[in-house]
């Protein structure tokens, strides 16, 4: 337990110094968010320095050195999957700044970055025999083999978009990865499988926990697509690579409702010309409905661990 703490307040340290170098950084280059014109709450937040997902990501991928933790491939793989996605999601907001607009690469260039990490990932589960599922709340472990190529396809694609989707209020998406990436870490430790992975885990709260001391209400730095689909790819990749895939439906539950309340937005208003929140993802429904971001990004937190709770309960 000592090790573990010590990751804590080591990578905490780390995500919080990077953070702290990296923002004036940002500023020299012009590094800034541009708020989507429909948006009208968040207008005078724009201009504010964005990509800031490098600092956390750096600082778990660095703090996994000292930790041995590449030691492990299984882990050392999770890590170039959330790394490759951070890429991508640099990629993209390094477009937007360059040329001052809000669209960086094109929806479909995302998602064919995506869908090839997604597949070699798939892949590498199944030559290296990851095929086991755990199933939430049963108790019971079932061997899907081959099906475990096409699962761990959509569990990547819908996890990084989701994480993605629920990035749009300060500290929300940062706060929420830091309970599901802790929760993971504990029933990776409960069940005794693991455990670099675990400490995987716990080096990406610390790191995020630095981060957020810049990104809570109201945020000097947004992590942009850099930091929500980097999470994404971290967030997939345990669950992945540690047979817990169906996990992510309980510990990202909120992750799940924003990409849910994007597609009945969208299908709906298709149906019937009306919308049936006031805006999507969810939490601009409630920001719209009046409600504060901190109390918003409360209630976020609170679900989830509430949700993780209940489930830890049953392993």
């Amino acid at each position: 337990m000592k090790t573990e703490i010590l990751a804590l307040l080591v990578s905490g340290a780390a995500g919080a110094l990077l953070c702290a170098l990296l923002l004036p950084l940002l500023k020299r280059m012009g590094a800034k968010q541009y708020i989507l014109g429909y948006v009208e709450e968040h207008k005078d937040k724009s201009g504010t320095p964005t990509m800031g997902g490098l600092s956390f990501v750096f600082a778990a991928a660095l703090c996994a050195l000292p930790f041995g933790l590449y030691a492990d491939r299984h882990t050392a793989v999770a890590v170039t999957f959330g790394v490759a996605c951070t890429a991508v999601g640099f990629l993209d907001d390094f477009l937007k700044f360059r040329f001052h607009r809000n669209l960086g690469l094109r929806a479909w260039q995302k998602i064919v970055f995506q869908v090839v990490l997604a597949v070699i990932a798939g892949i590498y589960c199944f030559v290296n025999e990851l095929t086991v599922l755990r199933i939430p709340f049963a108790g019971v472990s079932v061997d899907i083999g081959a099906w475990m190529i096409p699962l761990t396809v959509f569990a990547y694609l819908a996890t990084v978009n989701c994480v993605n989707l629920t990035d749009g209020l300060d500290g929300l998406a940062g706060s929420v990865s830091f309970w599901y990436f802790a929760l993971f870490a504990a029933l990776l430790f409960f069940t005794g499988t693991g455990r670099a992975l675990a400490r995987l885990s716990l080096l990406l709260c610390g790191a995020l926990a630095g981060y957020l001391l810049f990104n809570t209400y109201r945020a000097s730095v947004f992590m942009g697509d850099t930091g929500s689909l980097g999470l994404g790819g971290f967030a997939a990749s345990v669950a992945a690579l540690s047979g817990n895939l169906l996990y992510i439906l309980i510990f990202g539950i909120m992750f799940v409702c924003s990409g849910i309340s994007v597609i009945a937005q969208v299908i709906y208003y298709k149906r019937t010309k009306k919308r049936l929140f006031l805006m999507a993802p969810l939490h601009h429904h409630f920001q719209k409905k009046g409600y504060s971001e901190s109390k918003i990004v409360y209630a976020y937190s609170l679900v989830t661990v509430a949700a993780g709770l209940v489930c830890l309960a049953f392993v």
